[in-house]
């Protein structure tokens, strides 16, 4: 791979969709039904049913059932809590997703410690966030997990490669620099608080690659 290149993931992503359309027919001939998703979006904020429609979207795509819960700003808790608890217990449903940011005064990391880990598609719930810290099987976030694709399909090897993620977020930057070390790769953390990025010992000009997870342009 070229220094420098920006790596394009739109044909990578139309394979992966074709490798789980695949796995998804093989689901549906063993089981003799579709695996399922079921999203939660709590309130109205525009960005987040941009993101929860495309969910959907890919969903029918590969066809994957997908259960969509549309909650108003003002649900409490307990009613939140409840449909997650109905959720665990669907067989039909084998995978859960609750759209972050959540409206205050709603805990995100109280709803998904109640969700069952095994359906957690996020990789948030603590169980496999430390199957991740050891290097154990388990769900992972969406989006580092789609970083270490991209990066299997350069053919490079990652092992002894030096990379910086910008970002610690504990959807995308802790777990790709997690990801990142389970592939011998010498990471770098920079973030909100690293001072003077462009001239200081973590300037990332000298690394192999490097990943921005801060949700603004120009950052880098």
């Amino acid at each position: 791979m070229a220094r420098g290149a920006i790596l394009d993931g739109r044909a990578i992503a139309r394979s992966v969709r074709q490798s789980v359309k695949a796995e998804v027919d093989g689901f549906r001939a063993q089981y003799g039904r579709a695996p399922g998703l079921a999203t939660i979006l709590v309130g109205d904020n525009a960005a987040s049913r941009v993101y929860i429609g495309t969910k959907e979207r890919a969903c029918r795509k590969v066809g994957i059932q997908s259960f969509g819960y549309r909650l108003p700003e003002t649900t409490p808790a307990s009613e939140v809590l409840a449909l997650i608890a109905e959720l665990n217990a669907r067989p039909d449903v084998n995978g859960v997703l609750i759209q972050l940011p959540l409206p205050p005064p709603l805990s995100h990391e109280r709803f998904v410690e109640t969700l069952a880990a095994d359906k957690d598609v996020d990789g948030l719930h603590l169980l496999n966030q430390g199957r991740l810290l050891r290097g154990e099987d388990g769900f992972r976030p969406c989006t580092p997990l789609g970083v270490m694709h991209l990066l299997a399909h350069t053919g490079l090897s990652l092992a002894g490669q030096k990379a910086v993620v910008i970002g610690r977020s504990h959807l995308v930057g802790r777990p790709l620099i997690f990801l990142l070390l389970e592939h011998h790769v010498t990471v770098t953390c920079c973030h909100s608080r690293t001072t003077d990025l462009a001239n200081s010992g973590h300037r990332p000009a000298g690394y192999d690659s490097r990943r921005v997870d801060q949700g603004r342009r120009d950052c880098y």
